[in-house]
């Protein structure tokens, strides 16, 4: 699939209206739309969760979206408590969504939020694509090059990200770099939570998902040609409010 077509392809024709199967059904991951001490997020509650007023523009909430998701980000989080980080930013991107009344899907069709086209961030997060991992097998498994930032996945024996906010680590540059499969990605934090959705969507669906598939493998080359693209926002030099006589 052409990367450059990507968005002339409904996501609605792999899924149908409802969007990605696998943002509504999740068994062992942190959730942005509910947490142990909170019901389902309101509109009240997203506008909280962004910083934001419920008179404000599109502009304010885009660029409130993007502001949140680089504060969370695993590798800038003051924080070492990195599955806090998650969860934060799957919030953000639950606000958004429902601030905005769309699916996953329909974010991504309608351009209101595709960080596929548009990173948020620099891509320092982790993303193992399990269709192409072969896991134990792997002649030079990321798990034992990197054991802090991989673990094999107990329902599929492949390898998975167990952790983020490895970005200038030696031993993760070094286990994507040589795996041998190519299955291993940098992405950014709003990527890698779609990414691994629709993978999850993949690997529970009883089935064939071969469009899912080809759908997955299309979103990882954007980001991949998207990513190599991006480039961090220069900081605007402090004004200086001394007058200089030259003369």
């Amino acid at each position: 699939m052409n990367i450059t077509s990507f968005k002339t392809i409904p996501t609605s024709l792999y899924f149908g209206s409802g969007g990605f199967p696998g943002f509504t059904k999740k068994k062992a991951r942190a959730s942005c739309s509910r947490r142990d001490d909170d019901g389902p997020m309101t509109s009240a509650s997203a506008y909280a969760v962004l910083g934001l007023n419920p008179n404000c523009s599109a502009a304010d909430m885009k660029a409130a979206f993007r502001a949140k998701v680089k504060e969370f980000h695993p590798d800038l989080y003051k924080h070492s408590n990195t599955a806090h980080s998650d969860a934060m930013i799957r919030r953000v991107i639950e606000a958004y969504r429902i601030l905005s009344n769309c699916t996953p899907s329909q974010l991504i069709e309608s351009e209101c939020l595709d960080p596929f086209d548009t990173p948020e961030c620099e891509a320092f997060d982790l993303f193992v694509d399990q269709l192409l991992c072969v896991g134990k097998a792997c002649s030079n498994s990321c798990v034992k090059r990197a054991p802090h930032a991989f673990t094999y996945a107990s329902s599929t024996g492949t390898a998975r990200a167990s952790s983020q906010g490895h970005g200038d680590d030696y031993q993760v540059q070094c286990a994507v770099g040589q795996c041998p499969r190519n299955c291993i990605h940098y992405v950014t934090p709003s990527q890698r939570i779609f990414l691994e959705e629709l993978l999850d969507s993949i690997l529970e669906a009883p089935y064939d998902t071969s469009a899912e598939a080809d759908l997955l493998y299309s979103l990882i080359n954007k980001a991949k040609f998207e990513n190599n693209r991006y480039k961090k926002p220069q900081r605007k030099p402090k004004a200086s409010g001394q007058n200089v006589d030259w003369f």
